[in-house]
């Protein structure tokens, strides 16, 4: 593709849709050029906000000749539709995780998209965070030995008004389920970035706290194919709500990433942690929106880099379905009360 300004489109006015704005905004060879609501009134409001057009009819919006990029932030188990509009219509796009909120929904936007031959990213952007940037290096050259034992932790809270106020959160039509697959599946993400694909899963989820379908509260024991193991505890009911945690341990040393910042980092070998000036301190512990733009910006500029150069961008399809997966065979496991094997 040449050097023209790219175009970008978002679908979806919600709370996550300003971090796209502000990331397209920032990047220096694309603009916005429209948004899409399905409610004319809030598509008027971001109209106004962003300085585009807004449309509430989605064929209209995807017609542009100069939209080239669709931005998809409407509720998780509303993905699927508007991804596979966007493709037909020959728009690369970039959707918010997870990729849905079925295993089914998400293979068949893969699918259309490879047919179309369009780009999809999903927006996982902790794994830009210099931070984990570092300690995957670590793992990839081997500092850490032999991987043993992966950790990844939730604890997060969410009062009523998160849940009361939005007619899709904690459903299991709009999000789902919970807890899991809307919180925690980014430090998820981590985990199985590290540490590889998952033989087993032996997972309980509960809700406790919350007037929701999906779970508040979820834990599980999880076994990788390099025989490591692993465990997860997620929830949105954990009061006052904490940083997430990563902690990953190897026969030669041990990393603990926590809130977007590396907190330990101790091998045999006496090496210590050279630069942690970079960091980029970022949790939704007690704040949905606490979340740091620059990451966004970060995996944004990697889906334009990659629509320039013809290439995958960092998180495909492929990539954001192993989080998805996992977190949905814990959902199995915790109704059938038995443990799921993976693919």
């Amino acid at each position: 593709m040449d050097r023209k300004k790219l175009g970008f489109g978002i679908i979806g006015t919600g709370a996550i849709a300003s971090h796209h704005a502000k990331s397209i905004q920032e990047l220096q060879d694309c603009k916005l050029v429209a948004v899409c609501s399905s409610t004319p009134e809030r598509a008027k409001e971001a109209s106004k906000r962003l300085g585009v057009t807004a449309y509430s009819n989605m064929e209209e919006f995807l017609s542009r000749d100069d939209l080239d990029i669709v931005s998809v932030c409407t509720a998780s188990g509303r993905h699927m539709e508007p991804i596979i509009a966007a493709a037909m219509a020959g728009k690369h796009v970039i959707v918010e995780k997870p990729l849905e909120v079925s295993m089914e929904r998400a293979n068949r936007i893969i699918s259309v998209c490879r047919q179309q031959n369009v780009k999809l990213g999903v927006i996982f952007q902790n794994r830009f965070n210099p931070a984990y940037l570092k300690l995957k290096e670590a793992v990839q050259n081997g500092a850490l030995g032999k991987l043993i034992l992966g950790n990844a932790y939730i604890k997060w809270y969410r009062d009523e008004g998160y849940y009361k106020n939005s007619d899709w959160k904690g459903t299991l039509s709009g999000d789902g389920g919970a807890a899991l697959i809307n919180q925690g599946i980014h430090t998820i993400d981590l985990l199985l970035d590290i540490m590889g694909d998952v033989e087993s899963v032996f997972g309980k989820v509960k809700t406790m706290v919350h007037n929701i379908e999906g779970e508040d509260i979820g834990v599980a024991m999880v076994d990788f194919k390099n025989e490591a193991m692993g465990t997860i505890e997620g929830g949105t009911s954990l009061y006052p709500g904490y940083k997430d945690r990563l902690e990953i341990f190897g026969e030669n040393g041990s990393v603990i990433y926590e809130g977007g910042e590396i907190v330990s980092w101790n091998f045999k070998s006496g090496e210590t942690l050279a630069n942690n000036a970079h960091q980029i301190s970022s949790s939704g512990g007690s704040d949905p929106m606490a979340v740091d733009y620059r990451l966004h910006l970060a995996q944004f500029k990697d889906m334009v880099q990659a629509i320039r150069k013809d290439r995958e961008p960092e998180v495909n399809g492929e990539k954001a379905l192993k989080s998805l997966e996992l977190i949905t065979a814990i959902y199995q496991s915790s109704k059938e009360k038995r443990v799921i094997e993976l693919k």
